[in-house]
């Protein structure tokens, strides 16, 4: 696995050392002797994941440390902070301070290798995740990076698998303060309620009672309903094995036993605010794909939605002898609208229009906007009777009911005129049917308006 490591310490022979480790398991390494050039070399990306001496002069750690995660450029980067020291109070601060994890000299080479292999694969997620979101901007979402590093990591309901009952009550009255925990003792049980609850966590105690817990964090991991969801593991103190083994297949974080209960608080905050990160990203590309498919007047296809699926439907139905019809929709005398009564009117009217539209068509049905007033609806499977048909019912539709402007203070009478084509076996493409329906919608406009008017024989 390829990655840039930057190691920060203030001691050459420290950075030599780890640089060596990494360079052997054919990571790229880079190195800095003070806390200001490691953020300096995080804010350019030049780096994949940070191992962070917390004993440093002059800015130590844990303040570089709080400086990347408050950034939201930065806040993504996964820190594993390294120190001589090893007391609990000590790993605490290091993850109050927003660390991903906590190394203590000297080493363990396995779980040095483990940890930064799977902090790595969960960054390389993220990477993709925030390169697409950045994408978002455009649509004038705003910054995604900013809304996803705002969380702060609390009231997340989390599902608890312990079959002993004095761990339970210990750990779930730790979190309580802070989230929402259901405990299950059965591992079969908690399979069912990770898979159909909205947990945002899973804790799995490895040594379940004639069940592999790493099993169970396996299946998680494995399921598309609970795949994205964090997983932790609390493991006896001789079972580091089996964690390096759930780290491999990429359980995202562990505790020993004896658990302390302010680091079970402060590693639990830190997967909540790093899921709930990708969450947000996720969102935002999300909203990007719809937003980039989708008129942000109408809340209809646009014109890129429609010229790209209307010819894939075209073509299959060719290939198939299915039938396919359009129907062209012009709102009659709609420039008036706007000049009597406002453009904020005509947007109160197109939008009214659309959702007519919506509930007198099928869902198999594309419905686009056009432009302007214009809206094409593609009908699979719909012959020139039936489409004539649904066109006449929408045309009444939408003349039986005034519409209402101006914050639905006013009524005002709109009709439509639709003109119908159907695919024909000798067109080219749908270029075809959609001229033919652009001259049955003319025809209608200049027999009279609001009327439907079919293709000339």
């Amino acid at each position: 696995m390829s990655a840039r490591i930057l190691i920060v310490d203030d001691l050459f022979p420290n950075v030599k050392l780890l640089e060596t480790k990494l360079s052997l398991e054919y990571f790229d390494v880079l190195a800095a002797m003070n806390g200001p050039d490691a953020i300096s070399i995080c804010e350019k990306g030049l780096c994949d994941l940070v191992l962070l001496d917390v004993m440093m002069p002059g800015m130590d750690g844990f303040e570089v440390c709080r400086r990347l995660k408050r950034n939201p450029t930065t806040a993504h980067l996964p820190v594993v902070m390294v120190t001589a020291l090893d007391q609990p109070s000590d790993r605490l601060r290091g993850l109050d301070a927003g660390a991903d994890d906590f190394l203590t000299k000297p080493i363990d080479d396995t779980a040095l290798f483990a940890r930064v292999r799977n902090l790595v694969r969960l960054k390389a997620v993220t990477d993709e995740l925030r390169d697409r979101a950045l994408a978002s901007r455009e649509f004038g979402i705003g910054d995604p990076l900013a809304l996803a590093a705002a969380g702060d990591g609390q009231n997340a309901s989390i599902l608890l698998v312990e079959d002993r009952k004095n761990s339970a009550e210990r750990l779930s009255a730790a979190l309580n303060q802070h989230h929402r925990v259901t405990v299950v003792a059965d591992p079969h049980d908690a399979m069912v309620l990770a898979t159909e609850g909205d947990f945002e966590l899973t804790l799995v105690s490895l040594d379940l009672q004639g069940f592999d817990g790493l099993r169970l964090c396996s299946q998680v991991l494995s399921l598309d309903r609970t795949r994205t969801m964090p997983v932790m593991m609390i493991a006896e103190e001789n079972d580091k094995a089996r964690v390096i083994r759930g780290l491999e297949f990429g359980v995202h974080d562990y505790l020993m036993r004896p658990v302390d209960r302010n680091e079970l608080v402060a590693r639990v905050r830190t997967q909540v605010r790093r899921s709930r990160f990708s969450d947000t990203l996720r969102g935002a590309v999300q909203a990007s794909m719809e937003m980039a498919v989708t008129d942000g007047l109408t809340g209809l296809h646009n014109r890129r939605y429609l010229d790209s699926h209307l010819a894939v439907l075209f073509d299959d139905a060719a290939l198939r002898h299915r039938a396919v019809s359009m129907l062209m929709l012009d709102i009659d005398r709609f420039k008036s609208i706007n000049d009597t009564y406002g453009h904020e009117a005509g947007d109160e009217v197109l939008r009214a229009f659309a959702d007519r539209i919506r509930l007198h068509t099928r869902v198999v049905d594309i419905v686009a906007r056009y432009g302007g007033e214009e809206v094409v609806i593609i009908l699979p499977d719909a012959e020139p009777e039936a489409a004539h048909v649904i066109a006449e019912r929408i045309r009444e539709r939408i003349e039986a009911v005034p519409f209402l402007i101006d914050q639905e203070t006013r009524e005002i009478h709109v009709t439509v005129s639709i003109g119908v084509a159907c695919r024909h076996v000798d067109d080219k493409g749908p270029a075809d049917m959609l001229k033919r329906a652009d001259l049955a919608l003319y025809r209608a406009k200049s027999s009279g308006r609001n009327r439907v008017e079919a293709e000339a024989a």
